[in-house]
């Protein structure tokens, strides 16, 4: 007999966590080894129970579904299966890239089938290895949508917690390879994982300038404008950080700064 599946429920609606953890209570060979009703809460869980599947609400305040995945160890992630009111998009988004879904309410003959593909995937590592890049497909497939809110905080791991920066925080977001390294006004420095051009389409182009390819920078925070030779210029922040402005992103700089 195969060892029981170990999971963890993460909603942030007391009665929609609570039905599925009976059902899933209800269903032999599993055991429902943690809960959290936030998505701050749901990251401190799953890395602290190791759960073989998370089943885990796509819409949270502060940090949802997606985030929460984003900011989990790697090898803390388990078989994730995202819960969620209806929603066209990310329901296509999983269809596309084969990533497992539940409609609310969540029925009993869905959840089985969705506890039977996890133990598949859980007994056969490729299919582990598969998953994953399904998933971070799907991530990227949602979170590069145009219709998305644009974001007001920014989750980050610092140590062993995480943190929640509010974007009017953020004096600039800075591209080295897959890392973004995100500098605050306070001059503190936070490194998260994601593509620079999936986050500029998450913050209001009102408040952020791109000044090169792999660097933006907070609006309000530029302080002063230096001319650098070649035509090109540098951009000194409130923060005393200095940052270089592209020959290409130089024109548009000129264009929303240096004009009265």
């Amino acid at each position: 007999m195969s060892a029981p599946l170990r999971v963890v429920v993460a909603d942030d609606e007391r009665p929609a966590r609570s039905f599925l953890a009976a059902l899933l209570r209800s269903i032999d060979g599993v055991t429902v080894v943690g809960e959290a009703e936030s998505g701050l809460e749901a990251v401190a869980v799953i890395e602290r129970e190791r759960p073989d599947v998370a089943f885990i609400d796509l819409q949270m305040p502060e940090l949802d579904g997606l985030g929460v995945v984003r900011l989990l160890k790697g090898d803390a992630r388990p078989v994730v299966v995202f819960v969620t009111a209806y929603d066209e998009y990310a329901v296509q988004a999983f269809e596309v890239n084969a990533v497992d879904y539940l409609l609310k309410p969540v029925t009993a003959s869905r959840l089985g089938e969705a506890l039977g593909r996890a133990r598949v995937r859980l007994e056969h590592a490729e299919l582990l290895d598969d998953r994953t890049s399904r998933v971070d497909a799907a991530m990227e497939a949602l979170e590069s949508r145009g219709d998305a809110p644009y974001l007001e905080r920014v989750p980050v791991r610092h140590r062993e917690d995480v943190l929640i920066v509010p974007v009017a925080q953020i004096a600039s977001i800075v591209a080295e390879g897959e890392l973004l390294n995100i500098t605050t006004i306070r001059s503190e420095r936070y490194t998260i994982t994601y593509r620079l051009k999936n986050l500029e389409r998450r913050l209001d182009p009102a408040r952020f300038i791109r000044l090169g390819r792999g660097t933006l920078a907070n609006v309000d925070q530029i302080a002063r404008i230096s001319a650098m030779p070649g035509g090109t210029y540098r951009a000194t922040l409130a923060n005393g950080q200095e940052l270089q402005v592209s020959r290409i992103q130089s024109r548009a700089l000129r264009e929303r700064f240096l004009r009265i």
